[in-house]
């Protein structure tokens, strides 16, 4: 994925009064490509209170990045698969790389995978067999699940029903309505909210952010993409998280600072990402 043609990110937003997390972002999209450079992104972030970070893959050259990156600096973890936009010809040795990068133990999640009915880069087949594939690799390694459902909530939960789900299921910046909200927080999933639940015309969004218990959901940048009301159209990077986390505690009637604590609690818990945790030494 490419951050490139969006215009320039925008001014920082005032810091959050407690430190909280970024559970998914794209390092290598926002521009990063060192060492160097990921400290520089997060420092950024760190100046708003957003601590720690999840950079996601979503191909092999992105799943080997985000595995540097999470040895680079310990505020980032990361998460590994092939997005099923890029399932259309994976061989048992994309499959082999996947699973042994999955077992880093910098690794917090398989993700991010599902479907996505929105773009036709990839055969629904071709999705649907890499997923439960994905589904396999996160229960036997016991590692959460990170979703990506585009426009296909219903064969999403459908396949997770039929695979039996992980222990942990994320359901990477939800998009669903209030209807599926209450499905997913009874089969004890949980939600991440990114940029569009700022946007004005996202109201079942919205309605979905208001129901979700406070120890069911997870806030997210997806940057470089879906940059936050009022900056929507710009480059995204962590550091926008701030905005997000104010909406959302707008929408639920509760201080920004209490919906920051309680995702920061809710990333340390799913990902297993607790100040006490220490990182590895190795650096590949």
């Amino acid at each position: 994925m490419s951050g490139h043609g969006r215009r320039a990110a925008p001014d920082p937003p005032e810091p959050l009064g407690v430190p909280t997390v970024d559970a998914h972002t794209h390092l290598d999209a926002c521009g990063c490509t060192d060492a160097a450079s990921v400290r520089a992104a997060m420092d950024r972030a760190a100046a708003v209170n957003v601590t720690r970070a999840v950079t996601i893959a979503d191909d092999l050259d992105g799943a080997r990045f985000a595995v540097r990156a999470a040895h680079w600096d310990d505020r980032v973890h990361a998460a590994v698969a092939l997005h099923p936009t890029r399932t259309a010809a994976v061989t048992d040795a994309d499959r082999a790389e996947i699973e042994a990068l999955a077992r880093d133990p910098r690794v917090v999640a398989v993700g991010e995978t599902g479907l996505d009915h929105h773009w036709e880069y990839s055969p629904h087949e071709a999705q649907e067999r890499e997923f439960r594939w994905h589904i396999d690799l996160a229960k036997r390694l016991g590692k959460p699940l990170m979703i990506h459902d585009r426009d296909a909530h219903a064969d999403v939960l459908r396949v997770l029903r039929e695979e039996g789900a992980p222990g942990t299921v994320v359901f990477h910046c939800f998009s669903g309505d209030a209807a599926m909200a209450r499905e997913c927080v009874d089969a004890g999933y949980v939600l991440s909210f990114a940029g569009p639940v700022t946007f004005r015309n996202a109201r079942d969004l919205q309605e979905a952010a208001v129901l979700v218990p406070e120890d069911s959901f997870l806030v997210e940048t997806d940057a470089p993409f879906l940059t936050p009301h009022p900056h929507r159209g710009r480059a995204n990077e962590p550091y926008c998280l701030p905005w997000t986390v104010r909406a959302v505690a707008s929408l639920r009637g509760v201080d920004a600072d209490a919906v920051a604590d309680a995702a920061r609690r809710n990333a340390e818990r799913v990902f297993g990402i607790g100040d006490t945790r220490r990182a590895s030494e190795s650096v590949r």
